[in-house]
């Protein structure tokens, strides 16, 4: 049986936590051959936090606002021996300390099909409002792994839905998301199998 990779989740402070629920529970599962050894959020007081709680995973609130944050996000993640990284509603550039610690093993996922409706600025319901301006026909979301620039790292998994007639943004953000709770576990898992055992 392979060994429980260990993987930490970087949250922001817009989102509700569902990508970061998504992979906790896939973990309990067993669908994800890891456990989450630590969510790191900008604020103890989040709705996110409060999800994170209640699915029983240890909480690190560490203000990206201090000058030292690079360095108390790094040690967080090597005390508790985090061997990947997953951005869910994290919208900072990641210090270049943390790359450089982890490179091919940060990930992040987008409400888009990258290369299209990304970079700074373009999160929630902004992308899908611009996706819904271009009048495109297709839509979905994008797991990729994290480099310098937003939105510019290596794609792993692709996964669509059309836009239907008549969407909002809100609807068709509904149906993306349902989306990004199934390709973030799966292009975590096919990481870490081509990572090989540890």
């Amino acid at each position: 049986m392979p060994r429980r990779r260990k993987i930490a989740i970087l949250i922001g402070s817009r989102g509700r936590g569902s990508n970061m629920a998504a992979l906790a529970k896939a973990c309990a599962s067993g669908d994800l051959p890891a456990e989450v050894v630590a969510v790191v959020a900008p604020s103890p007081d989040l709705p996110a936090v409060e999800a994170a709680k209640g699915l029983g995973l240890q909480v690190v609130a560490l203000s990206s606002a201090t000058e030292d944050y690079p360095n108390q996000l790094l040690k967080a993640l090597q005390v508790r021996e985090a061997e990947f990284i997953c951005l869910a509603g994290y919208l900072r550039l990641l210090p270049a300390e943390v790359l450089q610690t982890f490179p091919n093993r940060i990930l992040n996922i987008h409400p888009s099909l990258l290369p299209k409706f990304g970079g700074q600025g373009m999160y929630g319901l902004r992308v899908h409002e611009a996706v819904l301006a271009a009048g495109e026909k297709v839509s979905g979301c994008t797991v990729h792994l994290v480099s310098e620039r937003y939105d510019e790292g290596q794609v792993l998994l692709q996964m669509t839905c059309p836009v239907e007639p008549g969407d909002s943004k809100e609807s068709l953000a509904a149906r993306v998301l349902a989306l990004e709770h199934v390709a973030y576990p799966k292009a975590l898992k096919a990481l870490m199998q081509k990572d090989g055992p540890q």
